[in-house]
C-alpha cells in the first residue's frame, strides 16, 4: 500500500550546506565546471535504510550536480510495525572522478522526500558528511510534526566563504551518512505513519551541488 502511494510523487527540493575539506594552498576559483565528464561511482553501501543495490548516482550532463535515488528508504511507526522499522540509516561511500586540474567541494544538497505523518507524529531526516579519514560535519537535524500528507522539506545554508575544498590531487572517498525515523508520539498508535526517501518511478532523489575551483599548475 505504501508503495502504491509513493509512486509518481513530484517532491519539492530542499537545501542543506555541507562543510568538506581544504584545498591545496594556490587553488583558484573557476568561473565554471570542468568541460570533461565526471564520474560519481559508489564504492560502498550500507545501513537499514539502503541494501546493496539500492542506491543509485548519476552526474548531471553539466557537471553541477550528481543525484541519488533510493528505492527502499523508508522509516514507519505505529499500525502495529516492528519498532526497529521507526529508526533507518544510510552510509553511502562515493568515489568521486575528478578531470585533473579541479578539485570540489558539495556546497548545497536538495532532498526529496514524501511524509504521512498521524496527529502527534514525528519525523525526523539527519544528514552529515566526510570525505574518508576526516571528521564529520555536525548533523543536521529536520524535524516534522504530524499531521503530514505530502512532501516535506527542509533547508540549511551556509555561505560561499564558508565552503572548502577537497585537496587537489588526491583521491578520498565522500561519504554521506544520513538518517530517518519516525516516532508515533502522541498519535494514535494503531495507526501507521512513515517518512520516505525512496522512490518507485525515480522522482524522488537528493540532488548535490558541485562547487568547482581550478588546481594550481604543476
Amino acid at each position: 500500500m505504501i508503495k502504491s502511494l509513493r509512486t509518481g510523487f513530484t517532491a519539492a527540493a530542499v537545501t542543506a550546506a555541507l562543510a568538506t575539506l581544504t584545498p591545496s594552498a594556490g587553488a583558484s576559483h573557476a568561473p565554471s565546471a570542468p568541460t570533461d565528464q565526471v564520474r560519481v561511482d559508489v564504492a560502498t553501501v550500507n545501513g537499514s535504510g539502503c541494501r546493496p543495490g539500492s542506491a543509485a548516482v548519476a552526474v548531471a550532463p553539466d557537471n553541477s550536480a550528481f543525484t541519488v535515488t533510493y528505492s527502499e528508504y523508508l522509516a514507519q511507526a505505529g499500525g502495529g510495525v516492528s519498532a526497529v522499522e521507526g529508526r533507518k540509516n544510510c552510509l553511502l561511500s562515493l568515489v568521486v572522478h575528478v578531470p585533473q586540474g579541479f578539485t570540489y567541494a558539495v556546497a548545497q544538497v536538495d532532498y526529496r522526500g514524501f511524509g504521512s505523518l498521524q496527529p502527534g507524529a514525528i519525523g525526523t531526516q539527519k544528514a552529515s558528511y566526510y570525505f574518508q579519514g576526516m571528521s564529520q560535519t555536525a548533523q543536521r537535524t529536520h524535524k516534522f510534526n504530524g499531521a503530514l500528507d505530502d512532501n516535506w522539506q527542509a533547508t540549511d545554508t551556509t555561505g560561499i566563504e564558508a565552503l572548502v575544498f577537497a585537496p587537489c590531487g588526491e583521491q578520498r572517498n565522500f561519504n554521506i551518512n544520513t538518517e530517518l525515523r519516525a516516532e508515533v508520539g502522541s498519535s494514535d498508535p494503531s495507526k501507521l505513519s512513515f517518512m520516505a526517501l525512496d522512490s518507485t518511478d525515480g522522482s524522488i532523489n537528493s540532488v548535490y551541488h558541485f562547487s568547482w575551483k581550478q588546481c594550481p599548475v604543476r
